[in-house]
């Protein structure tokens, strides 16, 4: 399937996000740890959610757990501690990325988990069990869920976790999303230094608990504003907090670097807030960021400078490159196609400095089974029409998101 995509000639678009799908996913493994008899609220609709809300209602012996990277690793460290023997699998590319480092961490716990094909890599066979827990040190320069789903079952291991980090500690925001929403279920949980975590054995505490928006989600619409040729354009964005624990709400200074700024605006129960995004016109003539924090922003900013010819050095990427494809791959491959020639440096940087080369003409762009591929480029269709291949993949973790493109003005037609 292909899609074609323009974009509307005016911007003005009021637009209900999907709920986080870090929080929703975290969520739910907390509540199922905790005993709780009701599912946490404004739970994401996306595909990886509803992997984890099958798993953990049903338990079946198999669970295919698809493309969805969070779930297997989360689904990992959960099940070690559950009764019974589970096969954890994926698809073809899920079973080539490592998750060595966390099946290590959790048979250093005590955990029975073995390899049913390659060494290091899915599918797993999980026996749960009773953990002792205690003291434990592992690398935390891999993926910062390995840590979040050692930590998440932290209060219920018997002597809790001391767990100690070796290295750069990559998408430190999301560990503390992880520690904060785990005291938001009552466990005894934080940093007691600075490279190490101590968690109490004090099991969590069942409660409601409503799930903010996606600020991963919000950051294709601030990329639509900065790239709107519409002096006036403005989008509202619902359900956001201005002092969100989601580590992808950094977009906001990001893209107000490229000339978009966000007002925030408080709904009368407080519980969340609307965001409007305007433009300022103020961009910077060159951009340099650290995205080791917020790795799964890199892909649209790196479209949205292109796209403004802004030249930019991007550090922090590693992380990209162990994705549902390898990202910085795909976004030099697909922006050559749209004649921008970016450079890769210690597969942890990307680089453009402006150098240009022949567009394809009608170029098509492939999304390697990447949501984040398509979220991304679709918003080029401000500038010129736009085709995409497998737009499906966005069901990943915004699926309605060409609905929304549509109620925007955009028009999206299928075209294979």
């Amino acid at each position: 399937m292909q899609y074609t995509i323009k974009g509307p000639r005016q911007l003005n678009a009021n637009i209900s996000l999907p709920a986080s799908k870090s929080i929703s996913n975290r969520a739910l493994i907390i509540y199922a740890l905790s005993g709780g008899s009701m599912l946490p609220h404004n739970l994401s609709d996306c595909d990886d959610t509803r992997v984890i809300i099958d798993a953990i209602r049903y338990m079946p012996e198999v669970i295919d757990v698809g493309p969805a990277g969070t779930a297997m690793r989360f689904m990992t460290a959960y099940m070690s501690v559950m009764r019974g023997t589970h096969v954890l699998t994926g698809t073809e590319r899920m079973k080539h990325r490592p998750i060595g480092v966390l099946v290590d961490a959790l048979r250093k716990l005590g955990a029975d988990i073995e390899y049913i094909g390659e060494e290091g890599y899915p599918p797993l066979r999980v026996t749960g069990r009773t953990l002792t827990g205690g003291m434990l040190e592992t690398p935390s320069n891999v993926s910062s869920q390995f840590i979040s789903a050692l930590l998440m079952i932290a209060p219920v291991l018997k002597e809790g976790l001391e767990l100690r980090l070796t290295g750069d500690i990559l998408s430190r925001p999301y560990i503390d999303l992880t520690l904060w929403m785990m005291r938001e279920f009552g466990a005894d949980a934080d940093w007691s230094g600075s490279d190490t975590i101590t968690v109490k054995p004090k099991p969590y505490r069942a409660s409601e608990y409503f799930i903010e928006n996606d600020w991963s989600g919000a950051s294709y619409w601030y990329e639509m504003v900065a790239l709107s040729a519409d002096r006036d354009a403005t989008v509202q964005l619902s359900g956001l907090m201005d002092g969100s624990k989601q580590g992808d709400s950094v977009v906001k200074y990001i893209f107000s670097l490229l000339g978009v700024k966000t007002v925030f605006e408080s709904r009368q129960d407080g519980r969340l807030q609307s965001v409007t995004l305007k433009k300022s016109g103020r961009c910077v003539p060159r951009l340099e960021y650290d995205f080791s924090g917020s790795p799964d922003l890199a892909q649209t900013v790196v479209v949205t400078c292109c796209m403004l010819k802004i030249p930019f050095h991007f550090q922090g990427l590693s992380t990209l490159k162990i994705k549902e494809t390898d990202r910085i791959e795909a976004l030099i491959t697909e922006l050559h196609k749209l004649g921008f020639v970016l450079t890769e440096h210690n597969g942890s940087e990307l680089i453009w400095d402006g150098t240009r080369c022949e567009p394809l003409p009608a170029a098509v762009i492939d999304t390697y089974d990447d949501h984040r591929i398509a979220l991304a480029f679709a918003p080029v269709s401000l500038c010129h029409p736009l085709t995409i291949n497998h737009p499906h993949v966005v069901t990943k973790s915004y699926p309605h998101y060409w609905d929304d493109l549509s109620k925007a003005g955009f028009l999206v037609e299928e075209t294979k």
